[in-house]
Formats: structure tokens, sequence, C-alpha cells
């Protein structure tokens, strides 16, 4: 008998139906009902009474349910105190300022009640300065925008960002639901340095659509830009996470529609050999709440990757 079976009961006798059982477990319905069968086999009994209209449990197979249920939770307990036990250390990561204000906090709030006993550093800085900071092995992961990574690392393609030109309600700037780099030309542009990994993105589009950008100031300190923004010395474009960090009042985002305009994130980390349990276990968490706020339209303007 193994415990996947009891799932599989105990999912059939609460839906009572091997189809809805079978679309939620994301197996076939032969294959759910195969096993079913094996179990009975087992037990010597009938567990289910089946119908057109669905399932119900026999007396042995509601007295069985009940056990089984309970064999369930004792296992994944049973799991729990293991991964307790064993996930526990420490683990730096790097975020850039724009990422840190869309997935720091759900993050810091996944970490703290899946794994209290992991005490999370986390490092934020320019992605480019992460990626050197990897290099001298300073921080386990961290998430960065550029490609051109070292062949060492643990490299996973976490999303696309759309971009942004953002300027203040007062400033007098292009805001036409078509906007291209190419409307551009003229605009005084605020920008981070070339340090910075969206500046090295955004000067290739710009050079991919012949267009020269006039920027004005360079500023990478993300909430001393925005507030420059704001004030309406000049626009900048940045990824819709950007009005996570500072809010959208006072501000105008119109999306900017050239193809090859987007940011992509890389989740990447130490060699898995190099990593700790703790911090694999907080690499697949990183993962897995940057999907779900893409998935809740908490992140804006982010796209999943096709897997």
């Amino acid at each position: 008998m193994e415990l996947r079976q009891l799932r599989y009961f105990v999912k059939v006798v609460e839906l009572r139906s091997l189809g809805r059982a079978a679309l939620e477990l994301d197996v076939g319905t032969s294959a759910l009902s195969q096993q079913i069968a094996k179990l009975e086999s087992e037990l010597c009994t009938r567990l289910l009474n089946r119908s057109s209209t669905g399932v119900t449990p026999t007396n042995a197979g509601l007295a069985f349910f009940h056990h089984a249920q309970l064999t369930l939770r004792h296992a994944e307990n049973a799991v729990q105190a293991a991964l307790r036990d064993r996930m526990s250390g420490y683990v730096s990561l790097g975020l850039a300022p724009t990422t840190a204000s869309v997935l720091a906090l759900p993050l810091i709030e996944a970490m703290r009640e899946r794994y209290p006993d992991i005490q999370l550093h986390l490092v934020e800085m320019l992605s480019g300065h992460l990626a050197s900071q990897l290099n001298t092995r300073q921080l386990d992961l961290a998430v960065v925008f550029q490609s051109d990574i070292a062949k060492r690392w643990s490299v996973m393609p976490l999303l696309d960002e759309q971009l942004f030109l953002i300027h203040s309600k007062t400033y007098l700037a292009p805001s036409n639901e078509n906007l291209r780099l190419a409307d551009l030309r003229d605009l005084p542009l605020v920008l981070p340095s070339v340090q910075h990994g969206l500046r090295t993105r955004l000067m290739a589009a710009f050079e991919s659509a012949k267009v020269i950008p006039n920027v004005i100031m360079e500023i990478d300190g993300l909430a001393t830009l925005m507030d420059v923004v704001r004030a309406g010395y000049a626009a900048t474009i940045q990824p819709g996470a950007a009005a996570a960090y500072s809010g959208k009042v006072g501000l105008c985002f119109t999306p900017i529609v050239d193809a090859h305009v987007s940011r992509r994130n890389w989740l990447v980390s130490l060699s898995d050999d190099e990593l700790s349990p703790a911090a694999l276990a907080t690499r697949v968490t990183v993962s897995h709440i940057a999907r779900e706020l893409v998935r809740a339209g908490s992140w804006p303007g982010a796209s999943l990757l096709a897997s």
C-alpha cells in the first residue's frame, strides 16, 4: 500500500467523482481508477460504489477513509518535522531595488512560514554589483538581468518585464497607446548609469531602434530617480515594478511596445553542489513566489516565460 493510493482514494471520496479527482490530482482517470482497484484488491473489499452520477464510499470505504485521512496527516507532519530539522542555516540573496520592491516582503513571509530556522540575508544593490558578489561567493543566489553570466552558475529564467515610459502628470511627454522608442528621440530622460543592467539593456534597444536617447541626468538610486521624475525634471524608463517602489500618485505609466524592449529576470546561484539544502530550498521558494505574484497580477508588467 502506498501513500499515493491513500491520497487518491481520499480525494475521490471528498469529490465523489473519479473524473473531478483525476483533474485535481493531475492524473488520468484510467490511471486513478487502476490505483483504486489495486487498493481494493489488496484490502480484499470494495471501497467505492460506482454509478452514473459519481461514486460513494461503502461502509468499509467510509471507515478506511477516516483512517486514511489520519495517516496522510501523520505522514505530512513527519515530512514537515524532517524539513524543519534539516532546513536551517544562513542564506544570502541579492535583489535589485525594483525587484525587491515587489518580491522581498512576500518572500520573507513565505520563508518565515515554511522555513523559520533559515536566516535569510537580503542584499539590495544594482544588478551588475550582484553579479560581482556572486562571483566572489558573497551571495548564494540573486535575481539579475544580464544573460552573459558565468558558466559555473546555476541559471533559471524567471520572468520578463515590460518597460514603461514614466513621467509626472504635468510633464509634456508622448502618451500614445503604441509608444515606441522612436517617439522618445528628443525627450529629456533620467536613467541609471551604465553600471546598471537596465541601462545596458536600454542602450542596446535604442541602438537597435536607431535612436540616440537624450539622457540629461544619471541617478543610480531608484528613490531619488523617481523623486526627480515626480518633480517633472525629466522622464524615465523603468519596469512596472517601479510603481510598487514609488507609488503611482502623480505619475503616468505608458508601456513601450517595441518587441525588443523588455527586461528578463534570471534567478542565478552558485552551482547546485555548492549550495546548502537551505539555499536550495530558498531558490525554490523565490521561483514559486515570483510566479505566484505574476499570476495574481501583483508584479506590474511582468509575464511568465513559457516552460
